[in-house]
């Protein structure tokens, strides 16, 4: 235990120095509070983000004003991996944090790191014409017939960023099981994403998780074939909150604020130039690449989803990327009132 206590110590201070070189200054406290020329308060929140897509609300509200408008102003901070900032996230050093959920996302919950998942970000549409993550076949294996189904899988080396313990690695396992396969049945080779043509031209891997637009220049390149997508809804990304911040008055107008901004997602707004506009600056993408690629959905209330929290422990434990013998389940560490009470 002490091992520990001083692993998560040290990933902090470490991580802690990374985010103030980020401003030039050392990072502020949770939460802190100025005073406004009209004489209310405004309350500074710490965001640890990826930049992608999948958090489109996050960059429509801070772009449209969304935060200020409920007495939050927010410093957005990216990172690498939302795995690496939640033990920022657990002390206090920062507020809030988007990101995909991991394997070492339980496993920092088990060692006694606190935090809560409050929301879901980007969800697939589950449709194969018209999916931002895909599975797919090197075209070699789908041409001779060896992988042109998931089931085919069985003992084929998948390509996913960040390996088996990751986001991908879960999604890959959410397609396996429709097909009755596990993460035990193949091989997740981590590569990452620019390398995955490569690796599926070469036949270092079968088959690849891709996403969007990647995925499209993929497929439309001979290189690969679509065998299967995530399921409709599926979200595997969301908010979550470090204890401190959750108890303050901030956390609830910080998440309506994104509320507003998934609003503004819905329907048409996905295809708005405006919002288009918006993404492409925050994510540093071409705007005529994200014109046509295929779009996340957004829950309206951006409400978490805890069958999908237990899913991910349950393929985890069983893949053994996950070091705890009992579930922690949903229930310790999913908060939906901030979701529930949006807009109230």
């Amino acid at each position: 235990m002490k091992r520990t206590a001083n692993r998560i110590a040290g990933l902090v201070a470490g991580l802690a120095l990374a985010l103030a070189g980020c401003t030039g200054q050392a990072a502020p406290s949770a939460s802190d509070s100025a005073g406004t020329a009209e004489g209310t308060e405004t309350t500074t929140v710490r965001v640890a983000h990826v930049p992608s897509t999948l958090f489109s609300p996050l960059y429509i509200a801070q772009a449209k004003g969304y935060f200020a408008e409920n007495g939050v102003e927010v410093q957005l901070e990216a990172v690498q991996s939302g795995q690496d900032a939640i033990p920022l996230l657990a002390s206090g050093r920062l507020d809030a944090l988007t990101a995909g959920f991991s394997a070492g996302m339980f496993n920092a919950r088990s060692e006694g790191l606190e935090f809560q998942v409050v929301g879901s970000m980007g969800r697939q549409t589950g449709d194969p014409e018209d999916s931002p993550t895909s599975l797919i076949a090197a075209q070699a294996s789908y041409d001779d017939g060896s992988v042109t189904s998931v089931a085919d899988l069985a003992g084929k080396r998948i390509a996913a960023a960040g390996g088996p313990g990751a986001t991908g690695g879960f999604l890959v396992a959410s397609i396996l099981e429709e097909a009755g396969l596990e993460l035990t049945d193949v091989e997740i080779v981590n590569v990452s994403t620019p390398d995955m043509p490569n690796a599926l031209a070469t036949g270092a891997v079968d088959a690849a998780l891709i996403s969007a637009p990647l995925s499209e220049r993929v497929v439309g390149d001979g290189a690969g074939t679509v065998i299967g997508v995530p399921a409709a809804g599926v979200s595997s990304t969301g908010v979550l909150y470090g204890p401190e911040f959750a108890a303050t008055p901030a956390a609830q107008q910080f998440f309506d604020a994104l509320v507003q901004g998934a609003a503004d997602l819905q329907g048409e707004g996905a295809t708005d130039e405006e919002n288009l506009q918006i993404l492409a600056e925050a994510t540093s993408q071409d705007i005529e690449v994200l014109r046509t690629a295929p779009k996340y959905t957004f829950d309206p209330r951006l409400a978490p989803y805890p069958e999908t929290i237990d899913q991910m422990e349950r393929i985890w434990m069983a893949g053994g990327q996950i070091t705890h013998a009992t579930p922690l389940g949903a229930d310790a560490f999913v908060n939906d009132e901030f979701s529930a009470n949006a807009g109230s």
